[in-house]
C-alpha cells in the first residue's frame, strides 16, 4: 500500500503526487500529516528548508477544504514572491485530480488588477506575501470570514524581513476560531511570541534539533586575505567542474560586481537582488532552474524562498550580518535528502563568527586549503575524461563523417589522439594556472607578499584605457546588463573582457570599451536596428566630433555609478574560470551627470 494512503491522504491526491515523484513521506511529512488531518489543533512544525514542508501542510489542507464553495477558506503567508509562486504551483499540482480547486498567488511586483480579478472569480486557497496581502485587504477586496486555516510558512524569515506588524494586521482580519499552522526552520523568540499570541496549546513537532542545520551538509571555510578573495573564489569554483551553486553576498552592489566579474571571466553566472523587476527575477530564476546557469549570485533577501533541487554548493562570499541567516543560506543545498557543501570565505578576524555559527547549527566547520593550480588542472582534466567517456554517440549521424575523420587523424597514434582531445580544454587551465601562487593566508604571509599579478580581489574596474560609449537601448527594451553585455559583444565582435562598466538606464545605456576595440564596436553597429529602431552608438562627452559621420562624440571616460540593474551572462558552456585575467583601474567623471535636465549636451534634448 502507498505510504501516503496509509497516512490518510485520498487516492486522487496520492495519484497526483506519485506522478511528481513522491515515493515515501519525508520525516516532517510523516509526522505532521496525521496531526494536521484531524484539523483540530494549532500546530508548530520546526524543520529545515528542503525537507518537504509544503507537502506537509499542503496535502492535509487539500483534505480539509470544501471545494464546492468559492470562498477563501485557507490563507498561506510566506516571505517572498518566489516562495509564494512555488507554493501556489505545488498546491495546484497536488490537486491535479480534484475538481474546482482554485489557488491564487498574491505577491508584489505583479499586476494587482489581475490578482483581484482572480479573487473575484472565486478562490479557496490564497497564497500571499504579507505586503501585497495588506494592500488587497485595504481595498476591501477579499472576505476572510470563512477562513478556517492560516499557514505561516518560513515564519522566522518573515520576521527577519520585518513583517511582524503586517502579520498581526492580517491575522486580525481572520476568524478567532481558525486553526494556525506555523512552519519555521528556526525558533527565535519572535516566532515563539507568535505561537503564544495567536495559538491555543499548539502541538509542536521538531524534525532534527531546534535551530540546527541540515545533517547532510558539510560546512567548510577557507581563510584568505581580502585582496585574494575573488581569485581564491574562482579557484575553488574551478576545483568543482560540475558545480551548480548559489553564491551569497552581503550587498546588492557586491552581488552585481561579482556577477559582472564572473561573466567577463567566462563563467556562466547571473545575479539576483532586490533592484530587479519581477520580470528580470523570473528570467534569471528560469535560467537557473533549467541549469542554463551554474552560479547564481544573490543577496539574502533575494534568495529567500528559492527552491531549486540539486544545488551542489552554497558559497558564502561574505558571511551574513545576522549569523542566524547562515542556516537559511546553507539550506539551499542538500535538499530532499541529498548531500551538499556550504563554503565560507573568511579572513582571520571572522573566525569568531564561524565559532558562533558552529554553536547555532550544532556542527563543526572543516578548514580547507585553497587548491593549488596543479590540483585544479588535475580536476578539470579528469572531468574532461569523464565527459568523453560518458558522451552519447549518435552512430547514424556520425558514421557519415567517420571516414573523413579517420583519414584526418591517421598520422596520429591512439595515445596522441587522446592527448590532443584532452588538451583542447585542459590547456586553458594549464596556461592560466602555470606558476599560480599559493593563495592560502599562511603561505601569503610567510612570503610577505601583497598580492599577485592577475589575481585581484577588488573588481571595481574603472575607465583607464577605456572609452565610455552611449547606446540608445536600455531596460525598457527588456535588456538586463547581462543581455546588454552579450549584445555589445555579439554585434561589436569583441570579447567580454573588452567591456568595462555597464550603466543600464531606462531608455539608454552607458558602457565602457577598451580603446583598441572602439572602432570594432562602431563598425559592428553600423546600420543595426532593434525592433525597427535605428541603434545609435556615441562617445559620451560634451563636444560633437566630426569623425564617423557625427556618430561619435569626443571626450568620454567612465563615470562612477551605483549599479541598479540586473547583471547576468547569456553565455552558455561550463564553468571555465581562470582563462581571463582580472583588470584594474579607477573610474573618472562623465560628460553626462544625469538626465534630469542638468549638464545636458545639445543633442540629448532630442534623444529621449
Amino acid at each position: 500500500m502507498n505510504p501516503f494512503l496509509e497516512l490518510g491522504i485520498r487516492h486522487e491526491i496520492v495519484n497526483a503526487i506519485t506522478e511528481l515523484g513522491f515515493e515515501k513521506p519525508s520525516p516532517i511529512q510523516e509526522k505532521a500529516i496525521p496531526v494536521l488531518l484531524t484539523g483540530n489543533d494549532d500546530f508548530v512544525g520546526l524543520a529545515q528548508t528542503g525537507t518537504g514542508k509544503t507537502a506537509a501542510f499542503g496535502l492535509p489542507l487539500l483534505e480539509q477544504l470544501d471545494f464546492s464553495s468559492k470562498q477563501p477558506q485557507a490563507l498561506v503567508l510566506c516571505p517572498t514572491r518566489e516562495l509564494c509562486l512555488q507554493i501556489a504551483r505545488d498546491l495546484e499540482k497536488f490537486a491535479k485530480y480534484i475538481d474546482n480547486v482554485h489557488v491564487v498567488a498574491v505577491y508584489g511586483g505583479a499586476n494587482i488588477s489581475d490578482q483581484l480579478r482572480q479573487i473575484r472569480r472565486g478562490v479557496q486557497i490564497v497564497v500571499a506575501t504579507p505586503g501585497r496581502m495588506l494592500d488587497i485587504i485595504g481595498r476591501k477586496a477579499i472576505d476572510f470570514s470563512n477562513v478556517r486555516y492560516v499557514v505561516l510558512d518560513e515564519a522566522d524569515e518573515m520576521l527577519n524581513m520585518g513583517f511582524q506588524e503586517d502579520i498581526n494586521n492580517i491575522l486580525s482580519e481572520t476568524p478567532d476560531d481558525k486553526k494556525t499552522w506555523l512552519f519555521s526552520a528556526t525558533m527565535p523568540r519572535e516566532v515563539r511570541r507568535i505561537a503564544q499570541n495567536y495559538m491555543t496549546n499548539p502541538q509542536e513537532l521538531t524534525v532534527g534539533t531546534k535551530n540546527t542545520g541540515n545533517e547532510n551538509i558539510e560546512h567548510q571555510y577557507f581563510m584568505i586575505r581580502a585582496k585574494d578573495k575573488y581569485a581564491a573564489f574562482k579557484r575553488i569554483v574551478d576545483y568543482y567542474p560540475e558545480i551548480f551553486g548559489i553564491v551569497f553576498c552581503r550587498t546588492k552592489i557586491e552581488t552585481q560586481e561579482i556577477a559582472e566579474a564572473l561573466i567577463k571571466d567566462g563563467y556562466n553566472a547571473d545575479s539576483l537582488h532586490g533592484d530587479l523587476s519581477q520580470q528580470q527575477r523570473d528570467k534569471v530564476m528560469k535560467r537557473y532552474r533549467e541549469r542554463n546557469l551554474q552560479l547564481l549570485i544573490a543577496t539574502d533577501v533575494a534568495a529567500r524562498g528559492i527552491d531549486v533541487n540539486d544545488v551542489t554548493h552554497v558559497i558564502n562570499y561574505s558571511l551574513p550580518d545576522e549569523t542566524e541567516n547562515y542556516t537559511h543560506r546553507s539550506g539551499r543545498t542538500a535538499r530532499a535528502g541529498k548531500t551538499g557543501i556550504s563554503i565560507s570565505l573568511i579572513n582571520a578576524k571572522e573566525m569568531s563568527k564561524i565559532r558562533h555559527i558552529e554553536k547555532i547549527i550544532g556542527k563543526e566547520f572543516i578548514r580547507k586549503q585553497v587548491p593549488q593550480g596543479t590540483e585544479v588542472c588535475e580536476k578539470q582534466l579528469f572531468a574532461i575524461v569523464d565527459k568523453v567517456h560518458n558522451v552519447e554517440v549518435h552512430e547514424e549521424q556520425i558514421n557519415a563523417f567517420l571516414p573523413q575523420i579517420l583519414e584526418s587523424l591517421q598520422d596520429l597514434s591512439k595515445e596522441e589522439v587522446i592527448k590532443k582531445f584532452a588538451s583542447l580544454e585542459f590547456n586553458r587551465f594549464l596556461n592560466y594556472y602555470q606558476d599560480a601562487p599559493d593563495l592560502n593566508m599562511e603561505a601569503r604571509e610567510a612570503r610577505g607578499e601583497r598580492g599577485e599579478r592577475g589575481e585581484r580581489g577588488d573588481r571595481r574596474t574603472g575607465s583607464k584605457g577605456y572609452t565610455r560609449l552611449f547606446i540608445n537601448l536600455g531596460s525598457v527594451d527588456e535588456f538586463s546588463r547581462g543581455d546588454m553585455l552579450s549584445y555589445i559583444c555579439n554585434k561589436g565582435k569583441i570579447s567580454g573582457k573588452s567591456v568595462g562598466k555597464i550603466d543600464l538606464k531606462g531608455v539608454f545605456t552607458f558602457f565602457e570599451v577598451l580603446d583598441a576595440d572602439v572602432d570594432s564596436v562602431f563598425q559592428g553597429f553600423n546600420g543595426v536596428d532593434f525592433n525597427g529602431r535605428n541603434v545609435r552608438i556615441e562617445v559620451s562627452g560634451d563636444k560633437p566630433s566630426s569623425d564617423r559621420g557625427g556618430r561619435r562624440r569626443s571626450g568620454g571616460g567612465g563615470g562612477d555609478r551605483r549599479d541598479r540593474g540586473d547583471r547576468g551572462g547569456s553565455r552558455g558552456g561550463s564553468s571555465r574560470g581562470g582563462r581571463d585575467r582580472e583588470r584594474s583601474g579607477s573610474g573618472s567623471g562623465s560628460g553626462f551627470r544625469d538626465f534630469s535636465g542638468k549638464r545636458r549636451d545639445r543633442e540629448s534634448k532630442n534623444r529621449y
